[in-house]
C-alpha cells in the first residue's frame, strides 16, 4: 500500500509518502509546501491545492492520512490548519482515495509507542523506522511521515474492525 501523509499547515504543510504494509515501511518522498503569510488566504489555499494535486499525481497513492485537528488556544492556529487539511481532503476526494484522519496523540503512538512522545522522538523514530540517516527536516516533514506510517500500520486493523461490527 502507498500512502501520501499530510500534516496540514497554512505557512508548512508536510508531505511524505511510504510504501508498505504493518510492520514495514519505505520512504518514497518527503517534503514540505509552503505559502508566506502575508499572501491572501485563498491565494493561499490554492498554492496547497496545487502542491497536493501534484504530489498525488506525481506518487499516486492508494490513501491519504491527514492530521486530524485539535484543539488549542489559539483559534487562529487551529482555523489555518484545519483550512489546510481540509484542502487535502478534498483533492484526494476528487480523485475517489480513501481519506483517513489520526489524532497526533494516534500518530505518536503508532510510531513510538507513546501517545505523549515529542516531536524529537517522533522523528528520531521515523528515521529508524524508514532507515534514514536522521529525521527529516523541518518537523512537518517529519510528521507527515509519521501519519503515513501510521495509516500503514493501523488500516489493516481498522478494516477487520468495521468488517467484524458490519
Amino acid at each position: 500500500m502507498r500512502v501520501l501523509g499530510v500534516d496540514p499547515g497554512l505557512t508548512r504543510l508536510g508531505l511524505g509518502v511510504v510504501d508498505g504494509r504493518p510492520g514495514r515501511a519505505t520512504l518514497i518522498a518527503v517534503g514540505v509546501a509552503r505559502t508566506p503569510s502575508d499572501m491572501a488566504l485563498g491565494l493561499r489555499l490554492v498554492s496547497l491545492e496545487t502542491e497536493i494535486e501534484a504530489w498525488l499525481d506525481l506518487h499516486r497513492p492508494d490513501a491519504v492520512a491527514v492530521e486530524r485537528v485539535f484543539a488549542q488556544a489559539n483559534v487562529r492556529t487551529v482555523m489555518g490548519t484545519a483550512q489546510a487539511g481540509a484542502v487535502a481532503i478534498v483533492c484526494a476526494a476528487r480523485r475517489g482515495l480513501p481519506v483517513v484522519l489520526h489524532t497526533p496523540s494516534e500518530v505518536k503512538a503508532a510510531v513510538t509507542g507513546s501517545g505523549r512522545a515529542d516531536k524529537a522522538q517522533v522523528g528520531a523514530m521515523v528515521a529508524r523506522l524508514l532507515r534514514l540517516d536522521g529525521p527529516p527536516k523541518p518537523a512537518d516533514a517529519a510528521d507527515a511521515l509519521a501519519l503515513a506510517i501510521c495509516h500503514l500500520w493501523r488500516a489493516p486493523a481498522q478494516a477487520r474492525l468495521a468488517a467484524a461490527l458490519a
